[in-house]
């Protein structure tokens, strides 16, 4: 593998290539890299594997060939300290609580001593915390090279590291936010670049299709008006009447996600696989009572505020940036409004809090294509999950590089001896069927039984997952850890510490979870990770593709569940002494004509319908 991406950067051309798990796709990527020279920058899927590669992975790898290459790590300016955002929320001193208080005045202590500013190193304040909102900025209310904190700006210095540095780690996030919105960063890396290596590239086309788009949330709206009151105040140009416009589009705001009572994740609504909330088309959205007049009332709330705002934007950079960022804001709002073309689709996501409008280009490929044709180098694509079999003309396809070589190198371990595919017999026949979760867990019983806990059961809908936790909470003898009760890393730490827990989860754990060893020994699947077909974007792309005389089942519906389902199945054996069961529950997998297809693509492990072969597998583990 590293020979194959080595010639491809030498050749300044397209590699596609799929490595098991266990093959060491980072060192087969790393070491070519740094060997050929040059710059290059490295994408991963989240911040926690860039974090990994730059603290670990490249480390190792410098070292291991005694390269004197210099990397930086470049996050988006939202992971950093914003010392003017600071300096204006200590002085403004109106926070929600007092743990927000005593959270500002730790932040503020490790931005006086911090040299990078990167939030994930001060631990004692949580990801999460709303107080960091306060403290970090956003491509929105960044004032750039007018802000008077400019020179000790971290998000610069991170930059200025990283024009410096022959290997730059960034995420898919950053990558195409900066490429898209043609923001300084990635943009500014590019032209000097010889490689960009995706790694986690099974994420690019959905990544591709948000930052491609547009999209306006009401919590930006709120936070634009909080912002335009501190401005006006820091400026002087406080009113009674400035205050009651500001908090009149906050209102507004809030008011448009009122019209979805019940949705969002926090109201325990059947959330698809994924890591948002719920999702109506336009035309939906537009059916919802009150929306419409709501999202009338805000536009007129934006316009009432735009113009003060524009009238005293050159009394200071806070100010100006307010009259820009109001409107942006105007202008998506209205392109989000307008009837539009045939290869976008408009729709709204609903949060616990917020809720978003999109409008998102139904296949990116051609803009992607777009910004590679403007950036001849070496491109390299790299998963475990790119094929559906030894088909990658799903991944090529949505990326617009049909014409990039592919090839696949499987995982070193031996999942005959190593694994089982177990998928019982009983379930009804339909997964849809109101008794199919309760028939899951049952099922999952006697297997538990079998391996002594030391399961991951994973579902395709949150409510799927809760509903499963009230059948089996009184049911097993081992150590029941729920998605929701911790973050993702809190609940791995416990799973692996007690030895024989079962974890259920959903979304998040289906990918970028590694737990070696006797702690994980079985991965449960509850039915086949096809997405919802009255997602708006997935419904709109199964009307154009039918419109082309396509065959939307075939050519993504299907791909798309298998990458996500050999995302799943691939938590369960991760080194050369891992053994386990992976049981498919859906009953698809026999009963239709692409259950084969499906079954190919996972790997090689021998496959069962008797509950006797899981317990005779378990009996020659020893205890």
């Amino acid at each position: 593998m590293a020979q194959a991406i080595l010639a491809a950067i030498e050749a300044g051309g397209m590699l596609v290539a799929e490595a098991g798990t266990g093959t060491g796709k980072t060192f087969a990527y790393l070491v070519p890299a740094l060997l050929a020279g040059g710059k290059v920058i490295v994408s991963t899927g989240t911040k926690t594997l860039q974090d990994q590669l730059y603290d670990r992975d490249l480390p190792a790898v410098r070292d291991a060939l005694a390269s004197g290459s210099v990397a930086a790590l470049l996050k988006g300016r939202a992971n950093y300290v914003c010392l003017y955002r600071l300096e204006r929320a200590q002085a403004e001193g109106r926070l929600e609580s007092r743990d927000d208080a005593a959270r500002l005045r730790r932040i503020g202590h490790f931005a006086a001593i911090t040299v990078t500013g990167d939030r994930a190193d001060l631990a004692e304040v949580p990801e999460d915390a709303p107080v960091w909102q306060h403290a970090t900025s956003t491509r929105e209310n960044c004032l750039g090279q007018d802000c008077p904190k400019y020179q000790d700006c971290f998000v610069m210095r991170a930059r200025k590291n990283a024009l410096a540095a022959d290997v730059v780690v960034v995420n898919h996030h950053l990558f195409f936010a900066d490429v898209a919105l043609r923001d300084e960063g990635i943009s500014e890396l590019l032209p000097s670049c010889n490689t960009v290596i995706f790694d986690e590239a099974h994420q690019l086309p959905e990544t591709a299709r948000l930052f491609f788009g547009d999209s306006v949330s009401s919590a930006q709206l709120i936070e634009l008006a909080r912002d335009a009151r501190l401005e006006l105040r820091a400026a002087g140009g406080a009113s009674p009447e400035l205050d009651r416009i500001a908090s009149k589009l906050d209102k507004a705001a809030r008011d448009l996600r009122l019209c979805f009572p019940g949705e969002g994740r926090a109201a325990g609504k059947d959330a698809p696989l994924a890591r948002s909330g719920p999702r109506l088309g336009w035309a939906q959205a537009l059916r919802v009572e009150g929306f419409p007049d709501a999202l009338q009332a805000l536009v007129g709330a934006l316009d009432a505020l735009g113009k003060p705002l524009s009238e005293q934007a050159e009394r200071s950079e806070g100010l100006g940036a307010c009259a820009r960022r109001a409107a942006e804001a105007k202008g998506l709002l209205a392109r989000v409004r307008e009837q539009g073309a045939a290869n976008e689709v408009r729709w709204v996501e609903v949060f616990g809090q917020s809720v978003q409008l999109h409008v998102t280009p139904l296949v990116p490929a051609e803009l992607f294509r777009k910004q590679m044709a403007d950036h001849p180098r070496a491109w390299i694509f790299t998963s475990a999950t790119l094929a559906v079999g030894e088909d990658f003309s799903h991944f090529k396809r949505e990326l617009g590089i049909e014409d990039a070589a592919a090839r696949a190198w499987p995982s070193p371990f031996d999942f005959e001896r190593q694994a089982l595919l177990y998928a019982p017999k009983g379930l009804p026949s339909d997964p849809n069927d109101p008794g199919y979760t309760e028939a899951v867990a049952e099922a999952a019983l006697p297997v538990l039984k079998a391996s002594r806990g030391r399961a991951f059961l994973l579902f395709t809908s949150h409510r799927a997952l809760r509903r499963a936790h009230e059948y089996l909470k009184d049911r097993i003898d081992y150590p029941l850890l729920v998605q929701g009760t911790g973050s993702r890393s809190e609940l791995l730490v416990r799973f692996r510490r007690l030895g024989n827990a079962v974890l259920l989860g959903a979304a998040s754990f289906w990918e970028g979870v590694d737990v070696r060893g006797e702690a994980l020994s079985v991965v449960l699947i509850d039915k086949l990770p096809f997405a919802p077909p009255d997602d708006p974007v997935l419904a709109a792309r199964i009307e154009a593709l039918r419109a082309e005389g396509g065959n939307p089942f075939m050519e993504f519906q299907l791909p798309q569940a298998v990458l996500q389902l050999k995302q799943g199945a691939g938590r369960l054996i991760r080194d050369e002494e891992d053994r386990g069961v992976l049981v498919l529950c859906d009953p698809r997998l026999y009963t239709k004509a692409y259950g084969r297809t499906i079954r190919a693509s996972l790997p090689p492990m021998k496959q069962t319908r008797e509950l006797a072969d899981v317990e005779a597998f378990f009996a020659r583990i020893p205890a």
